[in-house]
Parts: structure tokens; C-alpha cells; sequence
């Protein structure tokens, strides 16, 4: 599978100075972790999930998660598990090279090797396991069901722990609840695929929802967790984790009290008004600028609720060329020693040893998503997405 695999190659080749990479269930950790774009959950009780992971595959989803935690009621769990042994069989009989990263979020760690064993050959097509409420205490029976469940599928699964438990919203135990997680997963560093931030859950430990028309980062309080959460766990001297971006709730919204967040000029330079009124119409706006707001603040990637997120996600995580040259300029090897450099667009300085680490990143992101070519925006890339 690729990033934007789904639109036609002479369109890539029109909107890219490097098209995105190839990947599949074998590929390096570390590719995978960057290449998980916009994750979309989905419930596990859905009657039709084995045509629904098809479809959405073939409209640009790499990777999902099937859901048997919040997503459905307490007595819907025998009945979804159930269901996924079922749609997991028919899933087999299909053609496995188009099918997305497929991940089933559990409540409790015995469920893992139940799971394993109930799909039999066919977890075959699983890539991993999602672990709610993630702490020091709760995480290790999950990564040790998790290594259970690997060696009894004969593949490998990764996990991906979900921070969203109230000691890591409150100050007093923040910290300690962090160096806890800390110690867990670096434990198990080799089976963490990616750490995923459960912002609704913080907001409920105070009672918030954010509206439609503010971001993550203009709750405070959730700002600050993001914060200490990529502090402690996101850093980029190899001992950190991809950290992944928080949910956004809103598909329409009757009613605006702010401005949009979209400028029109983009808009207008692409010919694509529309596009842009049918994006603030969805309350993407909105989105887009939290995406913005999630890759400046060391994260990659986001947990999806709705199919018409996943495309935004992508289309702003793609590389531009500015950021492709800077990048590889910082990179080349005769600047191994330091210095600053006029970027090539002459409009910024680059200092090669603070951004290697950015430089590093960028070009890792190249690889997933591709790199625009010099006159393509995002605008373009929205627009060559968006399913005829």
C-alpha cells in the first residue's frame, strides 16, 4: 500500500517531486510508525466491517482500528468479537495486498490471545492491538498478552497504548504517571508501533468538549498534557515514540460564532472555492488547523473518526518542496561539521546541527507522504483526493 495509492499514477506524477513509498505489514517499525497517517476507528459490531475496510482502503485508509472499547455499548463486546472472527473470514478471502493496517482495540489484556486463537489463520491480516486507559500498572499485562498472542499467530503484532487516564491530567500526578509509562514502553520498545493521545478522555475528567471552531491546543489544560506527554516520550534522541494526534469529533456544523480558519487566497489560486466552502461547511476547517497545530508540536499522524478526515490528514502531511530542500541541505554530508546556510528559497537561515533532528523527521515523512513538487499545495492535494 501507499499514501494516495488510491488516485490515478499520472495525477501522482502531476502533484509529486517524490511520490510516497510503498509499505506493507513487513515493513521497519519505524516506517510504519510515520506512515500511519490518519487512523480510522470503526466500531467492531458493524454488520458489513469486511466491506467497509475495503472501501475505505480503496479511498486512501492505511490503517484502522476496530473497536471494542468505548465505541460500543458493555453488552455488545460478545456479539463484536463474535463479529470480528466473522468479517475477519471473509477479509480472507480477498485480496490481502489492498487491505489497510488492521488494529482491534481491546478493553482488558485476556482478550488479546482469545482474540488470536478465535481468528486462527486469519490473524494473519491483523497488524496489532490498540490498548485503552494506559498505564504503568495496566500496560504490562496488555504487552504481555500482547507477546503471547505474536508468538501464537506466528507474526508479528505491534501495539499502539492509548494516554488518556485522568492521573495523567492532573499535576500532582503527571510526572510519576509519565515515568511509568516510560518504563513500560521502553521496556517493550520493539512491540510499540506508536503512542496515541485519548484528548476526549482528558476533557472528561473536567467535564470539557471542545467546539467545532477551537483546537486541542486552545483547551489549556489539554495543551498542557500534550505538552509534558511529548516532553517525556516524543523526543527526538532516539529515545522517544511516535506520538500520534488527538481525535477530531465535528463531520458538520449548523452554526459558527468565529470566522472560519481557512484563508480564501489558496482557494482562489487553485480554483477551488467550492473545495474551500464545502471544507468549512464539514467544520474542516477546523481540522486542518489542528493538524497544523498537532505536526508543530511533535506529532504525527491522528486518530480518525469519520472517512472524510483521513484525506486532510494526509494532504497536510505531506512534505512541500521548501521543506524537502531545506531539509536535504541540512542533511548533505559535507555539512556534517555545522554552520548556518541561506535556504534555497532565501527566505529562512538553517542552522544545520539544532535542525538535523527536524531534517531527520521531514525526510522520514518524504518517504511515507511524498513530496509536493514546487507550484502544488495542499489545496491541489485535497482536490486530487477527494473520490470522483
Amino acid at each position: 500500500m501507499r499514501h494516495f495509492g488510491h488516485i490515478a499514477p499520472e495525477v501522482r506524477r502531476r502533484l509529486f517531486h517524490q511520490e510516497p513509498c510503498e509499505f506493507g505489514t513487513d515493513s521497519p517499525a519505524r516506517l510504519l510508525s510515520a506512515a500511519l497517517g490518519a487512523t480510522l476507528y470503526s466500531p467492531a459490531t458493524r454488520p458489513r466491517l469486511a466491506d467497509d475496510i475495503v472501501k475505505q482502503a480503496g479511498h486512501g485508509v492505511v490503517s484502522m482500528v476496530l473497536c471494542l472499547e468505548d465505541s460500543i455499548d458493555d453488552a455488545d463486546v460478545p456479539a463484536g468479537e463474535e463479529n470480528l472472527v466473522r468479517q475477519f473470514a471473509d477479509l480472507a478471502t480477498r485480496d490481502s495486498g489492498c487491505l489497510p493496517l488492521l488494529f482491534i482495540r481491546v478493553r482488558t489484556a485476556e482478550q488479546i490471545p482469545d482474540l488470536v486463537s478465535r481468528l486462527g489463520a486469519n490473524a494473519r491480516l491483523l497488524s496489532g492491538f490498540v490498548f485503552p486507559k494506559f498505564t504503568e500498572e495496566r500496560g504490562i499485562p496488555f504487552l504481555e498478552a500482547l507477546a503471547h498472542g505474536e508468538s501464537a499467530s506466528g507474526h508479528r503484532l505491534f501495539g499502539m497504548p492509548v494516554l488518556e487516564t485522568p492521573e495523567l491530567m492532573y499535576r500532582e500526578s503527571r510526572v510519576a504517571a509519565l515515568e511509568g509509562i516510560a518504563r513500560t514502553v521502553d521496556k517493550y520498545r520493539d512491540r510499540v508501533l506508536a503512542l496515541r493521545l485519548g484528548v476526549t478522555d482528558f476533557c472528561a475528567s473536567y467535564g470539557l468538549r471542545r467546539a467545532p471552531d477551537m483546537t486541542a491546543y486552545d483547551v489549556q489544560i489539554v495543551a498542557s498534557v500534550i505538552a509534558d506527554v511529548v516532553n517525556m516520550l516524543g523526543r527526538a534522541d532516539g529515545t522517544g515514540f511516535t506520538v500520534t494526534g488527538p481525535v477530531w469529533e465535528y463531520f458538520r456544523v449548523p452554526e459558527r460564532m468565529f470566522k472560519p480558519l481557512l484563508r480564501t487566497s489558496p482557494f482562489l489560486e487553485g480554483q477551488a472555492v467550492e473545495l474551500r466552502e464545502k471544507l468549512i461547511e464539514h467544520a474542516m476547517d477546523g481540522l486542518l488547523r489542528e493538524i497544523s497545530l498537532d505536526q508543530a508540536n511533535g506529532l504525527l499522524g491522528k486518530t480518525c473518526i469519520h472517512p472524510t478526515h483521513v484525506l486532510p490528514v494526509h494532504a497536510l502531511s505531506v512534505v512541500s518542496h521548501e521543506e524537502f530542500s531545506d531539509a536535504v541541505d541540512i542533511l548533505r554530508p559535507e555539512r556534517g561539521g555545522g554552520g548556518v546556510l541561506r535556504s534555497a528559497y532565501t527566505n529562512k537561515m538553517n542552522e544545520v546541527k539544532p535542525h538535523r533532528a527536524w531534517a531527520e523527521r521531514t525526510m522520514l515523512r518524504a518517504e511515507v507522504f511524498g513530496v509536493a513538487r514546487e507550484d502544488v499545495s495542499f489545496v491541489d492535494l485535497l482536490a486530487a483526493g477527494i473520490p470522483g
